[in-house]
């Protein structure tokens, strides 16, 4: 399943040649196999293999539409890009979204931004599109040791019932709606909503009503509401 993608301005959408090229002149990862026909690349990286997908020449690939723009500008057009996806090889199925996995993932996108005509970064769970310098800012502080990078892998988008989050199902299985104390957000209450995701990357799933206290913010309430939903609300 494709997870992360690269946008690319349309006349530059790289051809395999160019994977391979990258691949021996930078030494940071592999080609394991290539289909021509289908624009597909095997790409090898720390003993884990992802299928790279879109490339010259097989046909052109499109995201037709994303939920949010992070530091790109208002009007870009992500439908007016040609996309290549990445995603974690056969050999993978069932463990993509465990957290060494989707790091080796993103060290791998990095390594792809490189390549000439690289626009934007998609998160394909999330729908999040992201500029290039963004994404590697965010990631790389990541890799290096510190905190997940909950505004480049899922988002939170603020509705009438709160904070939801969107695309934290891919790593626990679950989203959730954080509301505030009494049902009304104040301010203080989107930094819960990025802890409370921050703490079920790290923690999983939530099965049954708890409290949980996150870090530099408090006591909050987490409630299931069916196999795939969760309600938080602050106390």
């Amino acid at each position: 399943m494709p997870v992360a993608g690269l946008l690319f301005d349309p006349a530059s959408r790289p051809a395999l040649a160019e994977l391979e090229e990258l691949a021996r002149t930078r030494r940071i990862f592999g080609v394991t196999h290539l289909d021509a026909g289908a624009g597909l690349a095997e790409l090898f990286l720390d003993g884990l293999t992802f299928d790279c997908l879109g490339c010259v020449p097989g046909a052109p690939l499109r995201m037709d539409t994303a939920l949010q723009l992070v530091a790109l500008p208002g009007d870009f057009a992500v439908a007016d890009h040609a996309l290549v996806t990445l995603g974690p090889g056969a050999h993978l199925a069932g463990a993509g979204q465990l957290l060494p996995v989707v790091r080796v993932l993103a060290g791998l996108v990095l390594a792809l931004s490189e390549l000439p005509g690289v626009r934007a970064i998609a998160w394909l769970p999330a729908r999040l599109t992201m500029s290039p310098a963004w994404f590697a800012e965010a990631i790389g502080i990541w890799l290096k040791g510190g905190p997940f990078p909950a505004l480049a892998l899922t988002g939170l988008a603020r509705s009438e019932l709160g904070y939801a989050s969107r695309g934290l199902s891919y790593f626990v299985g679950q989203e959730f709606v954080f509301s505030g104390k009494d049902g009304n957000l104040r301010e203080s209450d989107v930094r819960g909503a990025m802890r409370l995701t921050d703490w079920l990357v790290a923690h999983g799933r939530v099965d049954s009503r708890r409290e949980v206290e996150l870090a530099g913010f408090g006591t909050v309430l987490l409630e299931p509401e069916g196999p795939n939903s969760l309600r938080a609300r602050s106390l």
